[in-house]
Parts: C-alpha cells; structure tokens; sequence
C-alpha cells in the first residue's frame, strides 16, 4: 500500500527533527562542571511526554548537573492547562489545572522546575507566584547553561 506524497514528506520532515533534549542525549553530552545545588523537579510537557514519547532525556540531562537534586514531581503526566491554546478557549479548567500543577510542584519542596515547553513554563511561573513565588521555573537547557557556564540564575543566588 502506497502513501500519499504529502504523508511521505511529512515522515522525511519529522525525521529529521529532535527536541533539544533528545539531541543533547544521543549526541552525548559532556558532564558539566559547576554546581548547581538546588532541589528541583521536572513537568512533563504533553507535547514531549504522550506525542513524542520524551520521558527520559530531559531528566537524564538535568541528573548529570553536580549539585542538582532532581526530585519526582506528583501528576506530571497531567497537563498543566496552557496546552497550546487551550487557556485562552478553556480558561476555567486551565485555571483550575495551573492552580493543581502549581500545588504539585509546591508539594516537592523544590526551589527549581524545569519543563520543555515555553508555554508550559509561562502557565507554570503564573500559577506559581501566587503559591511559591521564589521557585525558580525554567527549561532544561538553562539548568545545563548555568551548570557549564558557572553563571547562576538571580533566582539562586542566596
């Protein structure tokens, strides 16, 4: 059975593209060296978690940083509510799931959350200020920045 000619160019595009984490992992990352001493958890955006099936390379990355405490984080296969679009057409259940995610991470204890996703990390940052407004939420490659280049994020200097 023969595939429309778009499907095939769809296949040869998506081969060829990797989330950052993915990449970095395969490629073999160098350890980086200055330390990052912070308790920290990661959310698993939906895009990487149950479309690309990403799971372990961002964790696998952010556990060679020295110093880094990568702690669980409870639901984290549960979206939390930017979805693309989806604050913006379903602001109620966005805002009760922003407002859950928030709790979660709160509930680590963790100074730090790290997700693959800058609309995850937008939605994240919102509903945290209102609970645990010192945690400092990012993606992964700044933790890696930070832990290579030495220079900590304002959120981490004590």
């Amino acid at each position: 059975m023969s595939i429309a000619p778009q499907a095939e160019a769809a296949l040869r595009f998506n081969a060829k593209v990797k989330d950052i984490s993915e990449f970095l992992y395969e490629l073999g990352p160098v350890k980086p060296t200055h330390p990052l001493r912070v308790k920290a958890t990661y959310h698993d955006a939906c895009h990487l978690r149950h479309a690309q099936q990403i799971q372990k390379a961002p964790r696998a990355l952010l556990e060679m940083i020295p110093g880094l405490e990568l702690v669980p984080l409870n639901e984290t296969e549960l979206c939390c509510g930017a979805a693309g679009s989806y604050n913006l057409t379903q602001p109620e259940m966005a805002e009760r799931l922003g407002d859950r995610k928030a709790a979660n991470i709160q509930a680590t204890g963790a100074r730090a959350v790290f997700t693959g996703n800058v609309g995850c990390l937008m939605q994240i940052t919102r509903h945290l200020a209102k609970v645990a407004p010192d945690v400092w939420a990012a993606h992964p490659v700044d933790a890696l920045w930070a832990s290579y280049s030495g220079v900590m994020p304002r959120e981490l200097r004590s």
